[in-house]
C-alpha cells in the first residue's frame, strides 16, 4: 500500500512539475491571420446613418444607459444583430447551449448571411461539449471563432488530465463580456449568454446589469476586442479540431428549427410585451450623453505582465480612494481579503459611507467564496460598512457541494458620491484581481451615478435583501425587514445544516486566492 501510495504521488509530482514546466510551450499557439475592428463610416451601415444626427448633436460624447431586466439585454443583443450591416465582435466567457444561446446564435448566423463579419472570441474553460456547434460556425466564409487559453484535448479523461498538468496556466481565464456591433454600439457588462441571464430559466434567473453604449467609446471595447483576438492566447478553433463539411447546414437546420419551438414563441413573444423592449424598437430609450466615459480591460496576457499599472483593478482602486461622500458596491462574488477590508473600514471611520451588496448563503451559487467572505463579515460591520445580503428567489432547489441553483445576483458594479462609477464583469475578489481578464464601464456622469445609485438602493430595500447587524452579545444577525416590526435571524437564513457546514469548512481551507 505505501509502495503504490508513493507511487501515486510521484506520478502526481511528475504531472504537476511538466504542467509548470512544459505546459504553455505545448499549447497550440495562435495560428489565425491577424485583424482588426472594420472601420466606422459616415452612412455606411443603418446604425450609422440613425446615430449620425444624435453624434452631430453631441460631438465627442458617448449615449449610454443601463440594461437591468433580462429581457431587455436579450432584446438589445438581438434587434442590435438584425439591423448589423458591417461587423459582429462579440467576446464571452460562456455561451451556453440553451434557448436563448441558440436563438443569439441563430441573430448571428443570419446576420452573416446577409454578409456581416462575424468574430466570436469565446472562453474555452467552458466550451467542453461545443465543438461540432462552434466549428459549423466557423465553417461560415463570415464566421471566425477563437477560443482563449484553450485545452489541447477536446473532451473525456485526457481533458481532465491537461487540467491537472496544466493546472497553474489553465487557471487564467478570460471573464470579459462585450457584444458589439458595426463598431457604433456596445453592450458591456456583467451578462454571459444563456437563460438564467435572460429570465428565461425555469429554476433561477440571475439580477444582472449591463450598460448599452452608443458612440465614440465604442472604440474603447473595439480595441479591446483586437487586442484579444490577435494575442497568443487566443486560439482559431480550427486550429484545435477538424472541420467536416456538412456541420454548418445540419447546425443551420437545427437554429431554424429552435426558432419556432413553442418555448422560443412564448419568449419572444414576452419580449415584444415588454415596455422597456417597446421603447428600444421606437428608440425612446433614456440615454445619458457623456464625454466621461471609458471601457477598460484587463491586458490579454495579464498574469504574464510584470507591470501591473495597466491591470483593471488599480484603475478600480484609485476611484474608491477618491470618494467623498459615500461608495456603494456590488458584487456577487465578494471576498475583500485582509487589504480589501482594511481600506473599506479606513473609508468608512472617515465619514464616509460604505454600503456592499453581495449574495447570501442560500443565493450564493459557489459556497466556497461565500466561505471566503464570511471571514470578513465582523471586521467590515464593526468597522461601519453596512452590509446587505440578497435573498434566494426562486423555487427551493437541492444543494451540494459545489453549491445551489437558487443564485440570484450577479451584478458587478459600484457608485461614488452617486455620480462615478463602474459596470462591468470584475467581482471583488482575488479571482478577479489576479486571475482572470475582467472588463467594464467606467464613467463620470450624474444622471448614470443617479441610475446605478437606484439599483443599488433597490437591491438594497426589504424585498430584495437581509441587513446584517450585530447582536447585543456581539452575534451576527440578520435583518429580515418584510415584516413589522422586522424579523431578527441568528443564523444564515434559507440555508440548511449541509449548506452552512460546507461554508463552513471551505472558510477554513487556504484557498482563498483562488477565489
Amino acid at each position: 500500500m505505501i509502495v503504490w501510495l508513493g507511487w501515486g504521488m510521484l506520478a502526481l509530482l511528475l504531472l504537476v512539475g511538466s504542467g509548470l514546466l512544459l505546459a504553455d510551450r505545448l499549447t497550440p499557439r495562435a495560428t489565425g491571420t491577424p485583424s482588426t475592428a472594420l472601420p466606422v463610416q459616415p452612412a455606411q451601415t443603418t446604425i450609422d446613418r440613425e446615430l449620425a444626427p444624435y453624434l452631430t448633436d453631441h460631438p465627442g460624447q458617448t449615449a449610454a444607459t443601463l440594461l437591468h431586466d433580462g429581457l431587455d439585454a436579450f432584446a438589445v443583443r438581438a434587434a442590435s444583430a438584425r439591423i448589423a450591416g458591417r461587423s459582429l465582435d462579440l467576446q464571452y466567457y460562456m455561451w451556453h447551449d440553451d434557448l436563448t444561446g441558440h436563438l443569439l446564435a441563430r441573430e448571428v448566423y443570419d446576420a452573416a448571411q446577409r454578409g456581416v463579419r462575424v468574430r466570436l472570441l469565446l472562453d474555452d474553460i467552458n466550451t467542453r461539449g461545443l465543438d461540432p456547434a462552434l466549428l459549423a460556425l466557423d465553417a461560415h466564409p463570415n464566421i471566425k471563432v477563437r477560443l482563449y487559453n484553450p485545452f489541447r484535448n477536446r473532451g473525456g479523461l485526457w481533458r481532465l488530465l491537461e487540467m491537472a498538468q496544466r493546472f497553474f496556466s489553465v487557471n487564467h481565464r478570460m471573464h470579459n463580456k462585450a457584444w458589439i456591433v458595426d463598431g457604433r454600439l456596445a453592450v458591456v457588462g456583467g451578462r454571459n449568454i444563456g437563460d438564467e441571464y435572460f429570465d428565461a430559466s425555469e429554476r433561477v434567473n440571475f439580477r444582472d446589469l449591463d450598460m448599452l453604449l452608443l458612440g465614440p467609446a465604442v472604440a474603447d471595447a473595439s480595441g479591446i476586442f483586437d487586442a484579444f483576438w490577435n494575442s497568443s492566447a487566443a486560439v482559431p478553433i480550427e486550429a484545435l479540431n477538424p472541420q467536416t463539411p456538412d456541420r454548418l447546414r445540419k447546425l443551420a437546420d437545427r437554429l431554424a428549427r429552435d426558432a419556432v419551438v413553442p418555448g422560443a414563441q412564448v419568449y419572444l413573444q414576452r419580449i415584444a410585451a415588454s415596455p422597456s423592449a417597446q421603447r428600444l424598437a421606437s428608440h425612446e430609450l433614456s440615454l445619458h450623453w457623456t464625454a466621461s466615459l471609458r471601457v477598460a480591460s484587463d491586458p490579454p496576457l495579464k498574469t504574464r505582465s510584470a507591470d501591473r499599472r495597466d491591470w483593471l483593478q488599480p484603475r478600480l482602486a484609485a476611484h474608491l480612494d477618491a470618494a467623498r461622500s459615500e461608495v456603494r458596491l456590488i458584487s456577487p462574488y465578494f471576498v475583500p481579503g485582509r487589504s480589501g477590508t482594511a481600506d473599506l473600514v479606513r473609508l468608512a471611520r472617515a465619514g464616509i459611507r460604505v454600503g456592499v451588496i453581495t449574495n447570501s448563503l442560500a443565493a450564493n451559487d459557489v459556497p466556497a467564496v461565500h466561505g471566503g467572505y464570511e471571514r470578513y463579515r465582523g471586521r467590515l460591520l464593526d468597522g461601519g460598512v453596512g452590509l446587505f445580503e440578497i435573498r434566494r428567489h426562486g423555487p427551493k432547489v437541492a444543494t451540494t457541494l459545489f453549491g445551489s441553483s437558487g443564485a440570484s445576483l450577479h451584478t458587478k458594479a459600484f457608485v461614488i458620491d452617486g455620480r462615478r462609477g463602474f459596470v462591468g464583469s470584475f467581482n471583488l475578489d482575488p479571482r478577479s484581481a489576479n486571475l482572470n481578464t475582467e472588463m467594464g464601464v467606467l464613467f463620470d456622469d450624474p444622471g448614470l451615478g443617479h441610475d446605478l445609485r437606484g439599483e443599488y438602493l433597490r437591491l438594497a430595500g426589504p424585498a430584495l435583501s437581509y441587513q446584517l447587524l450585530r447582536g447585543k452579545d456581539g452575534s451576527l444577525q440578520w435583518l429580515d425587514r418584510t415584516t413589522q416590526p422586522p424579523r431578527v435571524l441568528g443564523r444564515e437564513p434559507d440555508a440548511d445544516w449541509w449548506l452552512r457546514t460546507v461554508a463552513r469548512v471551505m472558510s477554513w481551507l487556504p484557498i482563498e486566492s483562488q477565489l
